[in-house]
């Protein structure tokens, strides 16, 4: 059973303006698809977001089996809403900032659902990025309620807030140690200061490693390297460039013209069985203990 239900969003382009401007922001309404399990209810529920080339079929591979057990499901269209189809190439058009407020407002509106329970959200790669960041305390004190569970999927962790004040929800990140579009390293780096958090690590998995893609190089794509984006307490967003230069990220034209300086273009992407199999059933146990 699916039902189509629209949310009231907006689309802030950097974390900095949930934190300073967010009223000043259009608003935008987000389609999203709610799938209920059989039953009455309350479901525990899991807010879904797509990554940087949009809903895919591994996604719901995984979906398929949480209906399976119980659990609703609500896809957030952060992309269509927006009429894009992917940012693979560009990163700035549909940021995580705007999907993390899609993610906050899905909530809001489903938390008032009297069939739904405890509320989860899951993501991969760009929406893995809103999985993990949505457990950050400044962002959940301007956009809500925290959410009851957090399943990242190879997400980007580069960003490094200076208040280390985290949900203590619990939190489940699966990444592969060969990806190189989001690589492991910065959530390994960001992890002593995630409470509750565990990271699977799949030896020899690439990016999308829970799909069953053949090895394929993306070559436009916008890829991490070793650089990380500091947050000040006053959601100042900043980037060290060379010799100590630190450079703004809060405005589109700042973060394109670092993106065409570092020139940081092409990434793989590559389903791995073994890595695949165990990442549907341990994300499956994971989100059916913590929301149901």
């Amino acid at each position: 059973m699916v039902e189509r239900i629209q949310v009231q969003s907006s689309s802030p382009f950097e974390i900095y303006h949930i934190l300073n401007s967010l009223e000043k922001v259009a608003e935008i309404t987000v389609e999203a698809e709610l799938f209920l399990p059989p039953g009455e209810g309350p479901f525990g529920c899991v807010i879904a977001l797509h990554g940087s080339m949009g809903w895919a079929e591994h996604h719901q591979d995984h979906i398929n089996g949480w209906l399976k057990d119980g659990l609703a499901v609500c896809k957030v269209n952060s992309f269509s809403s927006r009429s894009i189809d992917n940012t693979v190439d560009d990163q700035l058009t549909v940021t995580h900032a705007m999907m993390i407020v899609d993610a906050f407002r899905t909530r809001e509106m489903l938390a008032q659902d009297p069939r739904i329970g405890k509320i989860g959200v899951t993501g991969w790669s760009l929406g893995g990025t809103v999985a993990l960041y949505s457990a950050w305390a400044p962002v959940i004190e301007i956009l809500g309620k925290s959410f009851d569970a957090h399943l990242p999927f190879y997400p980007a962790a580069h960003l490094r807030p200076e208040i280390k004040d985290w949900s203590d929800a619990p939190m489940l990140i699966l990444h592969g140690d060969a990806d190189d579009w989001t690589p492991i390293h910065f959530v390994e780096s960001l992890l002593p200061q995630l409470p509750n958090t565990t990271l699977q690590v799949y030896s020899g998995a690439h990016h999308s490693f829970d799909s069953q893609k053949k090895f394929t190089l993306l070559p436009r794509a916008v890829h991490l390297n070793k650089r990380t984006a500091r947050i000040a307490q006053n959601g100042y967003m900043s980037g060290e460039l060379f010799l100590g230069i630190r450079w703004p990220l809060n405005k589109r034209w700042q973060r394109r013209w670092v993106i065409r300086i570092l020139r940081n273009r092409g990434a793989h992407v590559e389903g791995n069985p073994t890595a695949r199999s165990d990442a549907l059933v341990r994300a499956k146990e994971f989100l059916t203990k913590q929301l149901s």
